[in-house]
C-alpha cells in the first residue's frame, strides 16, 4: 500500500560524492522521522541518518560528517548527500520512517557502490 522509492544510487571511486533520494507515498511521512538504511549481504540492515518533520538530524558514527540528510516535506522527498564516500559505503540504501510509524513493506532500494 504505501510505497517508497529510493533512487540515486550508482559507482562512484572514494572520495567522491552521491545524493540518493527517496519518494514516499501518502502524507503521513511528512509529519513522521524517516530515516536512510543501508545493508550488505549478510549484514543487519543499518540505520545512518535520521530527520525529524521539523530538520532535526542523527547520524551514525560511521558516517557523520560526510553525510547530510534532508528533506522537502512538500514534496514527500527525503534525501542523503554523501561526500568522501569509502567503500565500505558500499550498500543498498534504503528509506523508511523510523518506528513504530514504519511501512510495513520496503522499498527495491538503491544500490550505492564505491570502488578502492
Amino acid at each position: 500500500q504505501v510505497q517508497l522509492v529510493e533512487s540515486g544510487g550508482g559507482l562512484v571511486q572514494a572520495g567522491g560524492s552521491l545524493r540518493l533520494s527517496c519518494v514516499a507515498s501518502g502524507s503521513i511521512f511528512r509529519l513522521t522521522t524517516m530515516g536512510w538504511y543501508r545493508q550488505t549481504p549478510g549484514k543487519q540492515r543499518e540505520l545512518v541518518a535520521s530527520i525529524t518533520r521539523g530538520g532535526s538530524t542523527n547520524y551514525a558514527d560511521s558516517v557523520k560528517g560526510r553525510f547530510t540528510i534532508s528533506r522537502d516535506n512538500a514534496e514527500n522527498t527525503v534525501y542523503l548527500k554523501m561526500d568522501s564516500l569509502k567503500p565500505e559505503d558500499t550498500a543498498v540504501y534504503f528509506c523508511n520512517a523510523l518506528p513504530p510509524f514504519s511501512a510495513p513493506s520496503w522499498g527495491r532500494g538503491t544500490q550505492v557502490t564505491v570502488s578502492a
